[in-house]
């Protein structure tokens, strides 16, 4: 493979461990715990992996020898800078409690467990991926681990290879899915351990116990860059409003943390958009306000970011999508039957009244676009919907308007963009590489103390890195109810947008000026190298989070 000169000088870069996982490590145990929510549901469904304490890893003298272990890993869901320094991180860590220890990869994610497809991962493969982007060493997939026929033959190679524990690299549902594994392992005594690692550039798996997930950072960053290089051009040309569509179904945490980055003249927040009931029209005058605001002073140009899921936020969409997965689900061989032409009539034959009436209001494309094919959660697959698209046309048809009644005199001309996969394999920033690499070698600890069903978490990580504070929280911990596919699961709840975090009230307390005045701030490419102050920053989130 030919290299880079970044490759080459990245491959170098030794990530930064905490204190506490240098040297011989002790697993402290703290209190014991309870789920979010939905207590005894959870606990009925997890007897075996529920309440168990935090976990703590701290600096000994004690020695300690640790027989040889077989480890597995498997990356799941979509890809996130870091990714291989978490591998990484793991095979540095059971090497260094007995070099004869063993890592095997799962190729292409849960199915690879499944199919028996595998690979041993050895020094000359790691040293290969470390410090880089992507998930490429093994491969990602989004098969679930939902049924107790994956689970048996997910158990035959994992008994056949002498593996003692299996480690998830995912978001939410994947761990949710670690967890669900761990549970049914323990409850057949089959001396497997489950564990799980916090991946996700959404920034929506995140608590008191996970401070952020891997890949937020660079994915933002990467964002960022980019999105400064557009305002440098539309403040450049001044003749171009921008409407920029950001990753981010389920939360708007990169949009907002983009936001508070390059300071755009309007950032849509998906949640606040919920809790004031705002409909798809308020969205459009207060974007189209901004725009004749702007051309009155002459600036015909500016930069508009939209989450990603921002029609399932706005309250009237939302009962409409809810509607359309509970029927869809319901009916999904009913309606395979229907032919494309007849689909609209038909759902909006089978809808209740007001939302019947929504659907046949909506453009075609975006009505189509809202019957297609669901995600693997049973979800409307937001990111087809050109919501950048739909709302700058309405912003235009409503200047045009406003033109014809004498309220604006501009010119408004309009450019598109969704930035989601550029960052999802960007290579990763320090603190991704640093912090990836401290969740693979508490992974390695928790999987030598005997633990399982738990997710390795490194916290206090605004603080310099020999200050991070590593250890393990049981996944049920994080878990609720919730309605999936039309039936009530037990989840990891999805962190939302805060309207009371520091945060977005930094952001809230700014918007008004970007609005107006032309505040762009562009902070160019991810800086490895340098001044601390350059390189070693958190994000803004991140930062204000933790004050």
């Amino acid at each position: 493979m030919t290299k880079s000169a970044l490759q080459i000088a990245r491959a170098a870069y030794q990530p930064k461990l905490p204190k506490a996982l240098k040297g011989t490590v002790k697993a402290a145990e703290g209190a014991a715990t309870q789920s979010v929510a939905d207590q005894e549901e959870i606990k009925k469904l997890f007897p075996n992996t529920y309440g168990m304490p935090l976990i703590k890893f701290e600096t000994t003298d004690e020695v300690v020898n640790f027989p040889a272990m077989n480890v597995g890993v498997i990356l799941s869901g979509g890809q996130a800078p870091g990714g291989h320094n978490v591998i990484s991180g793991i095979f540095d860590g059971i090497k260094k409690l007995n070099k004869d220890s063993k890592l095997y990869g799962f190729i292409l994610g849960p199915g690879g467990l499944v199919d028996h497809n595998y690979m041993e991962l050895t020094a000359d493969i790691i040293d290969e991926y470390r410090n880089t982007g992507g998930f490429d060493i093994i491969g990602s997939g989004r098969t679930k681990l939902e049924k107790e026929e994956q689970f048996e033959k997910g158990y035959e190679i994992l008994k056949e290879l002498g593996i003692k524990a299996l480690v998830i690299i995912g978001g939410d549902d994947s761990n949710t899915n670690a967890c669900v594994l761990a549970e049914y392992y323990a409850a057949k005594n089959y001396g497997v351990q489950v564990i799980g690692c916090p991946k996700t550039i959404d920034g929506d798996l995140k608590n008191d116990m996970i401070e952020t997930s891997f890949g937020f950072d660079t994915a933002c960053k990467t964002y960022s860059e980019v999105i400064g290089n557009i305002q440098r051009d539309c403040n450049s040309a001044r003749k171009y409003w921008h409407f920029i569509k950001l990753m981010g179904r389920s939360a708007s945490h990169i949009a907002l943390e983009c936001a508070l980055q390059v300071q755009p003249n309007m950032c849509i927040i998906s949640e606040e958009v919920e809790a004031k009931d705002m409909s798809l029209d308020d969205i459009v005058t207060s974007i189209a306000k901004v725009v004749a605001e702007r051309a009155a002073q002459g600036n015909n140009f500016g930069t508009v970011l939209i989450p990603e899921g921002l029609v399932e936020f706005i309250p009237a969409m939302k009962r409409l999508i809810a509607e359309l997965n509970d029927f869809l689900a319901a009916n999904a061989e009913e309606f395979a039957q229907i032919k494309k032409s007849h689909q609209r009539d038909y759902i909006i034959r089978k809808l209740s009244p007001e939302n019947a009436a929504i659907y046949a209001s909506l453009p075609e494309g975006v009505a189509r676009q809202l019957s297609l094919d669901r995600d693997p959660h049973g979800n409307v697959q937001v990111s087809l919907i050109e919501t950048e698209k739909l709302i700058s046309e309405m912003v235009g048809a409503k200047l045009d308007q406003w033109a014809k009644e004498g309220k604006y005199n501009g010119k408004f001309s309009a450019l598109h963009h969704f930035f989601g996969y550029e960052g999802r394999c960007a290579a990763p920033s320090n603190f991704d590489a640093d912090y990836c690499y401290a969740l693979g070698a508490s992974a390695a600890q928790l999987i030598a103390n005997g633990k399982t069903g738990y997710m390795a978490i490194v916290k206090n990580t605004t603080a310099g890195t020999e200050e991070w504070k590593a250890g393990g929280v049981p996944i049920t911990m994080m878990m609720n109810m919730e309605k999936r596919n039309g039936e009530m699961k037990p989840v990891i709840r999805k962190a939302l947008v805060d309207l009371n975090g520091k945060p977005f009230k930094a952001f809230a307390a700014q918007r008004d000026q970007w609005a107006k005045e032309t505040c762009y701030v562009y902070p160019g490419p991810i800086q490895y190298w340098g001044p601390a102050s350059v390189c070693d920053l958190p994000t803004k989130t991140l930062a204000l989070e933790q004050e």
